[in-house]
């Protein structure tokens, strides 16, 4: 997760003499909604893959203020007892879609098992179409303001596009079809719905122990603070933190900004991370003897995924 081994990972990853904006020239000669699948792979998989990483990190993060959602996860143990694994699970799942397409063999696989997980449990609607729209719109507000360019129009439209597709597989209803109405359904549901409670602070107490676990124990008060100087005041006092000192605050973007400033200057990146991450702490070596059938909870004896998508047709 740190900048540094980001920066050696990626200079591993560039080569070559091609010019910067090669792959957003590619972008931009293919129809954002046709070709959403191929835009959001080059978006995701070469152009930002680390700030794709981080942001759906901190999308994650920002549904817990939800009351509803935390309580469901309290309910399960599952942050509790294995939030390490359940981390892993839904990074992979949702990598495994962009690398490959909701509609490819492993695409399809990996929905199967993404369904299954939502199927054990009584989740709204609405709570499923929220979740959704922070995979949207959270990492197109972060790459704007860390990446090392901003997001082209053809990113953001095909993003929704993608996401649009791969919530109608999972069963969600009512997807907005536009760009702006989808983005307005999000910030109306958090200025209803995001609010103190006891289990949003206890599942964000425990994603915040899960984030200074990666690195040494001296480190993590300062990963803590770090932590919660990326987030806004609606999530601080829907989680009940602290806020972080304005000079931490003020440090981590621009050693942010800096980042993207030395990333800018690099080459276009030759192979795709996603789906690939061989240094995971649950499937280590993936995805080299696994499938996305691996990740998840275990296949149920009955096909409680077709029950739910039935259930909510």
């Amino acid at each position: 997760m740190t900048i540094t081994s980001e920066l050696r990972q990626g200079l591993r990853a560039f080569g070559g003499s091609g010019s910067r904006h090669a792959n957003l020239r590619r972008i931009e000669s293919l129809d954002p909604i046709r070709d959403h699948q191929e835009i959001y792979r080059i978006s995701a998989g070469f152009e930002f893959p680390w700030d794709y990483q981080r942001s759906l990190e901190f999308a994650l993060f920002r549904t817990y203020c939800v009351p509803t959602i935390s309580a469901l996860l309290a309910a399960t143990g599952e942050f509790e007892r294995r939030a390490q694994k359940r981390y892993d699970d839904t990074a992979l799942l949702m990598a495994e879609l962009a690398a490959h397409g909701y509609d490819s063999a492993r695409g399809r696989e990996a929905l199967r098992v993404v369904n299954r997980m939502h199927g054990r449990y009584a989740i709204s609607n609405e709570d499923m179409r929220y979740v959704l729209s922070t995979f949207v719109f959270d990492p197109i507000e972060w790459i704007d303001q860390f990446g090392w360019r901003r997001l082209s129009e053809h990113e953001k439209v095909a993003a929704l596009h993608f996401y649009r597709e791969v919530g109608n597989r999972m069963g969600i209803k009512g997807i907005p079809l536009g760009y702006a109405e989808f983005a307005e359904l999000k910030r109306e549901y958090e200025r209803t719905t995001f609010r103190y409670s006891p289990t949003n602070q206890r599942i964000g107490g425990y994603t915040m122990a899960l984030f200074c676990s990666w690195y040494p124990a001296v480190l993590r008060p300062l990963v803590a603070s770090a932590a919660r100087g990326l987030l806004d005041e609606r999530m601080l006092n829907a989680f009940g933190f602290a806020e972080a000192p304005t000079w931490l605050k003020q440090a981590e973007r621009a050693a942010l900004r800096g980042r993207a400033a030395v990333v800018r200057q690099l080459p276009p990146r030759r192979w795709s991370r996603l789906a690939r991450d061989s240094r995971n702490r649950t499937y280590p070596g993936y995805p080299d003897g696994y499938r996305p059938g691996d990740l998840g909870a275990p296949a149920p004896s009955t096909d409680l995924e077709d029950k739910w998508l039935r259930a909510r047709n």
